[in-house]
């Protein structure tokens, strides 16, 4: 008889166990299911090959040089300008970040929520804002371009009112940028600020390294 209660109590645990970790299962699958619907679309491709992964290390290239001058530029000189009429040293940062999302909706990404391109230039003596406006509409920017194909290289479009292709308007906003990053180069060295990679390869060439490309 006790054999018979023994068995029968170790059902009984084993049956409580079992249920146990059915539950453990159950809870851990919601977890996944949950986590699996949180977790964002796979990002797109980045190519390696051809006009789009040419034209996304140029745009690593000018985020780089114009976040770190931008960074390296006094928060009191933001509002500096050449001359009256002139975009000032804040403004030409607010005018690539406007210049980011606009290029990037042209290209038929859609406007980020809360972005309006014609109030960017508000916050132009905002130092930290600007900074993370640079950063944020670079990475959209970059987004747009990845979600781009290869394939649509030579279709027909228009950019800064002009009619090119894919592959002309990738070549139309390297020289924009390139034309406001010497116009930033050009503010801060009339500043006196040395832009922080030529500061580098000087200190570089002072120390007998040869300087990184």
């Amino acid at each position: 008889m006790s054999v018979m209660k023994s068995l029968g109590k170790g059902l009984r645990m084993n049956r409580k166990l079992l249920h146990f970790l059915a539950v453990i299962a159950l809870m851990n699958g919601v977890a996944l299911r949950s986590r699996a619907q949180d977790k964002p679309a796979s990002a797109a491709p980045v190519p390696t090959l051809g006009a789009r992964a040419e034209f996304l290390a140029e745009l690593e290239y000018y985020e780089g040089r114009f976040t770190r001058l931008a960074e390296a530029v006094p928060t009191e000189k933001y509002s500096w300008r050449p001359a009256e009429g002139v975009r000032s040293i804040g403004e030409v940062y607010a005018h690539i970040v406007a210049a980011n999302y606009g290029i990037a909706k042209a290209f038929g990404a859609a406007m980020p929520a809360g972005i309006d391109p014609k109030t960017i230039n508000s916050t132009a003596n905002d130092k930290p804002k600007v900074v993370q406006e640079l950063k944020d509409s670079f990475a959209h920017f970059r987004q747009a371009i990845l979600r781009l194909t290869d394939s649509d290289n030579d279709k027909a479009m228009k950019m800064f009112g002009r009619p090119t292709t894919q592959r002309g308007a990738f070549i139309m906003i390297t020289g924009h940028t390139g034309e406001h990053l010497g116009q930033s180069i050009a503010y801060a060295r009339m500043n006196g600020i040395v832009p922080p990679w030529t500061e580098e390869a000087q200190q570089q060439q002072q120390s007998g390294n040869k300087p990184k490309q």
